[in-house]
């Protein structure tokens, strides 16, 4: 299922990219800001996001999408070894086949320089400030996630947040490093635009935000607190994770 979030995530990506910046879209004319011409982009990758997170496959699999989230509930014991293997496998396929799969479905428009198979690539501040600038809004992603996914009445609320932090990203920090926060949504795009020398930041970067997140959490309060690694957690629905939401051994639902 995550082969599919983060696939679905990537046409996405790639088609907006496409009709926003493309020479041969019409909204390519528009002439704005910097700043503002941006702010399109992050609404679109927002309410994909949410949509993907709140949707039928990421409400039962969690809707990680990211090998760096994945990796970081491991760590706080939420996600089996073995489901990890399975989720970062997906979510690197998934993010791999979404963005060929786009380049076929927009007839290679997404090669065009203007959309560069939505590749993230560090910006004039170079590879330093990328590997901060990944840090820091992974850093920022996690502790949004830990903190809001763990408060009873704002859980239902997480994939909203996330989606908001998402836009937010786009519009202000894609100058900087590009706003990846994902090694599988990076690695394809970079393979397709001949951008694999600076993968090691968009392979490091969110791990050690998203760590550094979970450590700050934990410290403050406590593993109990973390209940358990889906984004979105509907009542109705069987959860495979360590949870600790009151699994009814027997039949699977949620008590």
């Amino acid at each position: 299922m995550e082969a599919v979030c983060l696939g679905l995530f990537m046409v996405s990506a790639a088609g907006f990219a496409t009709l926003l910046q493309h020479p041969l879209s019409p909204l390519s004319a528009w002439r704005a800001s910097p700043l503002v011409q941006r702010i399109p982009m992050g609404l679109a990758m927002g309410l994909t996001a949410a949509a993907i997170i709140y949707s039928p496959f990421g409400r039962r699999s969690g809707a990680h999408m990211n090998p760096a989230l994945t990796l970081t509930f491991l760590r706080l014991g939420k996600v089996a070894p073995a489901d990890a293997l399975g989720y970062i496998s997906g979510q690197f396929v998934g993010g791999t086949a979404g963005i060929i799969a786009a380049g076929w479905l927009f007839r290679g428009l997404p090669a065009d320089p203007s959309v560069n198979y939505v590749a993230t690539v560090p910006g004039p501040g170079g590879p330093a400030v990328a590997f901060v600038a990944e840090a820091a809004i992974s850093f920022g992603m996690m502790l949004m996630v830990l903190q809001v996914s763990n408060t009873p009445r704002l859980a239902r609320f997480t994939g909203l947040c996330a989606g908001a932090l998402v836009a937010t990203y786009i519009t202000l920090e894609a100058p900087f490093s590009g706003m990846s926060m994902n090694p599988a949504r990076t690695l394809g795009p970079a393979m397709l635009a001949h951008t694999v020398r600076s993968l090691w930041i968009y392979f490091t970067a969110p791990l050690l935000g998203m760590l550094l997140a979970a450590e700050s959490f934990i410290r403050i309060h406590g593993h109990a607190r973390v209940k358990c690694a889906k984004l979105h957690h509907p009542r109705n629905i069987p959860c495979i994770f360590k949870c600790s939401y009151g699994m009814d051994q027997e039949t699977g639902a949620l008590a």
